[in-house]
């Protein structure tokens, strides 16, 4: 089978070859017709005559690939056997080499079947792939979508215009309310400040009244107490007799002051322990002078405890 493969027909050979198995399909196809044989028969001689084309597909190895795409259009090709007595008459001497070569192979009737018809389709299959010309790509039109592009990029900056405008209009509105409400504050605190110091003035002017028109003394401490006139306060005479250089005696005194300063009253709070020593002290006391003690800045009579030391010289 080698040998076989290796010397393949020439070109003529084959178009022959394929001329003669051409002239035997129509010969069969018109024996079909005229035909009209029981269908057992006919199925008997169909085994034998494939080997027979296998003589046309030899050659043929090239398009094979081509052959398994085609392979589901070969199908009508069973009517073929029916001429099988046609194909015994004519070209056994050339049967006779492919029988002796290839006897295993009987079942490759399907096979060599395919070529036929591949050759006669190829300049089909070559149309089909003829090149084809690109298809123009269609124009965009783009300036409507710039124009809507432009349009919507208008409206958003009025928008935001319009947001940024009632946004300072919001913060001027709330400055001015804060501005209002800090005046009505000021204000308010501007008048509670004149009220309260219209009220401390009316205090005062009631309590300059109420002083001026009173007599009763108010209370005062000994720092408050300013004498104008001081009287000279020494230990009696009949006290040194009896008493050490460096004796020392205190005496308490309240004193009642006038609204015109003058001492109106001595009172003995605390004794010296000597009787002499306190009586001079209260009788001195009597002719000071102080300065007129005030009471929202309206003078008014007062009382205050002073402390009066004697010491022997």
């Amino acid at each position: 089978m080698s040998s076989t493969i290796l010397d393949a027909p020439s070109p003529k050979l084959t178009l022959a070859a394929a001329v003669v198995v051409v002239g035997l399909h129509a010969l069969t196809v018109a024996a079909l017709v005229a035909m009209k044989a029981p269908e057992k028969p006919v199925e008997a001689k169909i085994q034998t005559p494939p080997i027979e084309i296998e003589l046309v597909t030899l050659p043929q190895k090239e398009p094979v690939a081509v052959v398994e795409e085609e392979a589901p259009k070969v199908q009508p090709a069973p009517p073929k056997p029916k001429a099988a007595p046609i194909v015994k008459a004519q070209p056994k001497p050339i049967k006779e080499p492919v029988i002796k070569e290839k006897p295993p192979k009987a079942t490759p009737p399907k096979k060599a079947t395919p070529p036929k018809k591949v050759i006669e389709k190829q300049p089909d299959i070559i149309k089909t792939e003829a090149p084809k010309t690109p298809a123009a790509e269609p124009k965009v039109d783009t300036q409507a979508a710039d124009e809507q592009r432009k349009a919507e990029e208008r409206r958003r900056a009025e928008e935001r215009r319009i947001r940024e405008q009632e946004q300072q209009k919001a913060e001027q509105e709330a400055r001015d309310r804060a501005a209002a409400q800090e005046a009505e504050r000021l204000a308010a605190e501007k008048a509670a400040k004149e009220k309260a110091v219209k009220e401390a003035a009316e205090a005062a002017a009631q309590a300059k009244a109420k002083a001026a028109a009173s007599n009763t003394p108010v209370s005062f401490s000994a720092s408050d107490a300013q004498i104008k006139k001081t009287p000279s306060f020494k230990v009696p005479d009949p006290v040194l007799k009896n008493a050490k250089t460096g004796d020392t005696f205190n005496v308490l005194l309240k004193v009642t002051v006038d609204k015109q300063g003058r001492v109106s009253d001595v009172l003995l709070v605390e004794t010296s322990g000597n009787k002499r020593v306190d009586r001079d002290a209260v009788n001195k006391m009597h002719s000071a002078k102080f300065v007129p003690f005030t009471e929202n800045g309206v003078p008014v009579a007062g009382f205050v405890n002073l402390p009066v030391s004697y010491v022997v010289p």
